[in-house]
């Protein structure tokens, strides 16, 4: 199993949106880092999805349901869209500013590179996220 953080701004999709809907289908992304790893997602993997851009936060976690497939706003087969499934929403969302504080995540590419609206994450560093919204009780 991999593990990922996916970026989307909550504005366009949220995560209550993805609770409501039962689904969740990224579109719309042009960089070629992020669609490799859009294509490296196997169904089963598990993502936290992250709000950004506006409040900046993991909110919960998903699951690859569909595998990379063709990006329905473009007709340009180079572009893919992979399409999950809510599977548990974090107890409170865990900020960038909190991710900022653990050493152990200061080479996460959310901090690296913070453009990329996809990135693989190690388990120990999803396990880590995930323990963090537990802590901010």
């Amino acid at each position: 199993m991999n593990y990922w953080l996916v970026k989307f701004a909550p504005f366009r999709n949220s995560w209550q949106d993805i609770l409501k809907n039962g689904k969740f289908e990224i579109y719309s992304v042009r960089s070629a880092h992020a669609r490799n790893n859009l294509k490296a997602m196997i169904c089963g993997d598990l993502a936290l999805f992250y709000h950004s851009q506006a409040e900046n936060c993991v909110t919960g976690i998903m699951k690859v349901i569909k595998e990379a497939h063709q990006d329905p706003t473009t007709d340009d087969v180079r572009w893919v869209s992979v399409t999950f499934e809510p599977v548990d929403s974090f107890e409170k969302p865990v900020s960038l500013k909190e991710i900022r504080t653990i050493k152990a995540l200061s080479g996460i590419a959310l901090i690296k590179q913070p453009r990329l609206a996809v990135m693989p994450l190690s388990k120990q560093e999803f396990d880590l996220l995930c323990a963090a919204s537990r802590l901010q009780k």
